[in-house]
């Protein structure tokens, strides 16, 4: 009798699907199989076995079984329904998540014509136009195209209108215009799949010269349809080493021989052959004294580098709050308690933190450490591997798909049992799990703004009660969900409420800006006070901070005579100006936007220049608006011209170890002054650092966002805590045009407790979180008239369902952010007082959505959204 399992793939669908099993196949539950769906082959879970197949099914079977025993223990997959439960995600892009490991598969994608594209070739076989000579103008030639003078054998159809793409019957009714070369390219790739035979992507680029977007354009006109496969692959990182035969006799070198067999012969006689390149070492040489005998080439497992600042290992020092934090932790360890560790900035969290580690390594039990971003991860590993050394992994999306796979394994066989890394690093398959850390729990860094859109610290604290875990949640700031449970009891809290050794917080000045302007009758991007104090600082050998919350030089460009902005052409989004620091010295005006400067979106990439004139009225006066870190650069080198000045945003930091090395310089006291984004707020410990200035930092203020007040005090009270954390008292430099607001006033004065009241009384009038439960439904479609329709048809579905007044809908309307990547977008707000009120809208939302034959890759719920942009 034929046996059957379910299986959860990574598509936009809400069910699992019946595969057969075939003979000698053992699928596990946690297990992962390669399955056939439609044209593609794809990496799926197995979760369930021995299940009965539908009536009128059509079998289709297990492709291969790629682990004999379960990736997945039983506590992750329960975990695993919760998320898709919780946040209305198919299970399968759930668990495609929890799985950091595709090196371990190579995927290959194909290209084959369809009979659609068949009649299409054949209307466009031309014997009676010749067409010769060189391929279209801008292009270099390519194997497919016809020699010099022969005739070719395809043109347009011949009731295909010039720049438009072909039709054909039965084929799409799209009539997107085409370029000659695009029209050229279409044909070309057709004849190349004219035999019928499946088509690597790659062979058919390079035979062809198509770009993806042709490619795309041709499956959706149904002319090609796409396939893929998928076979497991060995994803161990090797490594080769050139080594020396030392009782090899030695004949005759050449003088680039000697000098490698000398290199080697100094270095143990061992080196890895990118060591050797590294040297200017020839690889034809090397081959010759391989062939020779005197060098051999071997092949390793490659070490893996945790990297980190460096730290001095020994014992943790704590005070006597420090150890009441502690033993409280280590009383809870073996069961499920959640806690709310609430310190100061400076207040030694990151030294309870790790002893509770190693409290709970002593017990035989595993760690993970969860940091808000990979930023803070060069100082945390340095601290885990002076502490803990081999058994620190880490996990984050700047290792590569082979490294993460490693460190993965490396956890699941208990090699690892302390795992630090960011959000995702909340499923690492860590055996025995004792004790989950949440470092600044109160970050946004922490939701996921793609599917499954989850936030790492709820999913921290429902891993550990299905585990029997502590989990700790620490923070300066503490979310106000947070805060509001341990006042409810559901967390228990701890206070640090004083920085280690009795050190003061820093004090904080306000600076006016709007008084500023009418005193100095100039729009400076620093204050005279923030100057001053610079100068100060840094006169007296100390280091300084400047937090700018923009990327770029200018975050807008105007047209002063109609007031048109430039916006990005597939973003509703002013494109921001970048350019390098030196080419604003010597300008008379550097805020006359120059024709030829670089404009940039920050959310699709789009770049362009600066054009001669308005494209709307025509006018020459283009101008620069705001101030971003790359001007905040240029303006204090112009003011402190012997600073040693660095800057810390993600145009700076890019790679991998770019961070560790700006970090390591600022440490060093190579940098003595830093400007940057709000990477600079984060968790860092310099010692050195005694003024910190904060620069735009209430913009948010005037946002469409309810977490506004909350996100700005989070940031200066974070950003200020960077300030005196050495042996020398801080001093913070607020500029600001709300100087009477209350998150700016509580927050100069570090008193979280006066904020939370305020907040928490607006929150309640409001019925927002932590007294509501909210979700942001996105509606989205290339076409501005589907998303408009689509989010009609579903905003009348939820208020004529919701006369119960459990759920209350807020819109739809026009998203904040109207159009993104060339995608229009309209969002709704839903706001009930229970979760499962608020769940079972959206369910029948879905459910509405599909009768109504909406795409679900159309929709996005997020619930408890953080960002309604």
């Amino acid at each position: 009798m034929p046996s059957y399992c379910e299986v959860a793939l990574p598509v936009p669908l809400d069910r699992a699907f019946t595969y057969g099993v075939r003979e000698g196949q053992r699928p596990r539950r946690g297990a992962r199989v390669i399955v056939p769906f439609r044209n593609e082959k794809l990496i799926g879970v197995v979760t369930g076995t021995n299940v009965k197949a539908p009536a009128d099914f059509e079998v289709r079977y297990l492709e291969a079984v790629l682990d004999d025993e379960p990736l997945l223990s039983e506590s992750l997959l329960k975990l695993a329904e919760w998320m898709a439960q919780y946040y209305l995600a198919p299970q399968g892009e759930v668990l495609r998540g929890m799985l950091p490991l595709m090196a371990e598969v190579r995927r290959t994608v194909y290209y084959r014509i369809t009979d659609l594209g068949r009649d299409v070739l054949a209307e466009c076989v031309d014997s009676q136009v010749p067409e010769s000579g060189p391929p279209p103008h801008g292009r270099r030639p390519v194997r497919g195209d016809p020699a010099p003078g022969a005739p070719a054998r395809l043109k347009l159809c011949p009731d295909t209108k010039p720049g438009y793409s072909t039709a054909s019957k039965g084929g799409s009714k799209r009539k997107g215009k085409l370029s000659a070369e695009e029209q050229d390219l279409e044909r070309r790739v057709l004849a190349r799949l004219a035999s019928g035979e499946p088509v690597k992507v790659s062979t058919l680029r390079t035979a062809t010269a198509a770009t993806l977007p042709v490619l795309a354009g041709l499956t959706r006109k149904k002319w090609i349809a796409r396939e893929s496969a998928a076979v497991e692959r060995d994803a161990r990182r090797m490594e080769r080493f050139a080594v020396l035969i030392p009782e090899a006799r030695l004949p005759a070198l050449t003088q680039k021989q000697q000098a490698i067999l000398a290199e080697l012969a100094a270095c143990g006689n061992e080196l890895p052959l990118a060591e050797l390149r590294r040297r200017d070492m020839p690889a034809s040489t090397l081959q010759t004294l391989v062939r020779r005998g005197l060098v051999r080439i071997d092949e390793r497992p490659a070490a893996f580098h945790l990297g980190g600042l460096q730290s001095q290992p020994g014992p943790l020092q704590l005070n006597e709050t420090q150890m009441e934090a502690l033993a409280s932790l280590a009383a809870a360890l073996g069961g499920f308690q959640p806690f709310l560790l609430h310190g100061v900035t400076g207040s030694g969290k990151t030294a309870v933190y790790l002893a509770a580690m190693q409290r709970a390594l002593d017990r035989g039990l595993s760690s993970i450490l969860l940091v808000p971003e990979i930023g803070l991860t060069p100082q945390t590993v340095g601290l885990l591997d002076a502490a803990f050394g081999q058994k620190v992994a880490l996990l984050h999306s700047a290792l590569t798909p082979e490294e993460r796979s490693e460190q993965w394994r490396r956890i699941r066989r208990g090699e690892a049992p302390i795992v630090v890394g960011t959000r995702s690093a909340v499923f690492a398959p860590a055996p025995h799990l004792g004790l989950i850390v949440v470092d600044e729990e109160h970050d946004q860094s922490y939701k996921q703004e793609e599917t499954p859109r989850y936030n790492a610290r709820d999913v921290a604290v429902m891993r550990a009660k299905i585990e029997g875990a502590v989990v700790v949640m620490g923070s300066a700031t503490p979310s106000l969900e947070s805060w509001q449970n341990s006042v409810l009891g559901k967390y228990q809290r701890i206070e640090m409420r004083d920085r280690v050794m009795n050190r003061p917080l820093p004090e904080v000045e306000l600076v006016d800006m709007r008084r500023e302007f009418q005193e100095t009758g100039q729009d400076q991007l620093f204050s005279r006070a923030l100057v001053n104090e610079t100068r100060q600082a840094l006169d007296r050998g100390e280091q300084a901070l400047i937090l700018l919350n923009r990327r770029g030089y200018s975050f807008a460009v105007i047209c002063r005579a109609c007031g048109e902005k430039l916006e990005c052409e597939n973003c509703a989004i002013a494109l921001t100006h970048h350019k390098p620091p030196a080419s604003v010295n010597g300008e008379a005006d550097p805020g006359l936007a120059r024709e030829g400067q670089r404009l940039e979106c920050h959310y699709c990439g789009f770049r362009r220049t600066v054009p001669a004139r308005c494209p709307k009225c025509s006018s020459e006066h283009l101008y620069y608006l705001g101030a971003g870190s790359e001007q905040g650069e240029v303006r204090l080198g112009e003011i402190f011209p012997s600073a040693r000045i660095g800057r810390m945003d993600r145009d700076t930091v890019r790679g991998r170890y770019d961070l560790e090395r700006l970090l390591t310089r600022l440490h060093s006291g190579e940098i003595n002054l830093l400007v940057g984004t709000q990477m600079i707020a984060k968790g860092h410990d310099i010692h050195g650092v005694t003024l910190v200035g904060v620069v735009g930092c209430d913009h948010s203020l005037s946002m469409p966002d309810f977490r506004a007040a909350e996100r700005v005090f989070q940031l200066m009270t974070q950003v200020s805590g960077r300030a005196g954390r050495g042996e020398l008292p801080g001093r913070v430099v607020v500029q600001t045009y709300y100087p009477d607001h209350y998150a700016i006033l509580a927050a100069s004065t570090h008193d979280y407790q006066a904020f939370v009241e305020r907040e928490l009384k607006y929150r309640r009038w409001m019925h927002y979180p932590p007294f509501g439960v909210l979700a942001n439904v996105l509606v989205q479609s290339p076409k501005l008239e589907e998303a408009a329709g689509w989010s009609s048809i579903l905003g009348k579905y939820l208020v004529q369902s919701q006369n119960s007044g459990a759920v209350r809908v807020l819109g739809p309307c026009t998203a904040p952010i109207a159009r993104i990547k060339g995608v229009y977008r309209f969002h709704m707000i839903l706001k009930a007082s229970s979760r499962r009120a608020l769940n079972a809208a959206l369910r029948s939302m879905l459910a509405q959505a599909d009768a109504a034959q909406i795409p679900r890759r159309n929709l996005i719920v997020d619930v408890d959204a953080l960002r309604l942009m």
